[in-house]
């Protein structure tokens, strides 16, 4: 699935480079940079199908995923034990380990 705001974005830029006459090489260029990315972002061969694949895509994107519930530690409210992370150990001169900042 492709990043819906890129998606956005590029139909965006697409409709507003077909809006405008392409009156020049570079004008042209961009509509087909811009038509060309369309199609490989959606896996499509022509912009016709291009452009309903990335409808469809940001159609299912619009319906938010559910959010799981936070867990509880019952009915007090309290975390749960044992879910804090474990610390980890300091690796020792020798060990074959190298820390990287």
């Amino acid at each position: 699935m492709p990043d819906p705001k890129a998606l956005r974005s590029l139909l965006a830029r697409y409709a507003d480079l077909r809006i405008a006459v392409p009156g020049n090489d570079e004008s042209r260029r961009a509509l087909d940079d811009v038509t060309y990315t369309l199609c490989v972002m959606t896996a499509t061969s022509t912009i016709g199908d291009a452009l309903e694949r990335a409808d469809a895509l940001l159609a299912g994107a619009s319906i938010p995923a559910p959010v799981p519930a936070p867990a509880t530690g019952g009915a007090t409210g309290n975390p749960k034990q044992g879910t804090a992370p474990r610390p980890t150990a300091t690796p020792r001169e020798g060990s074959g380990t190298t820390l990287v900042a």
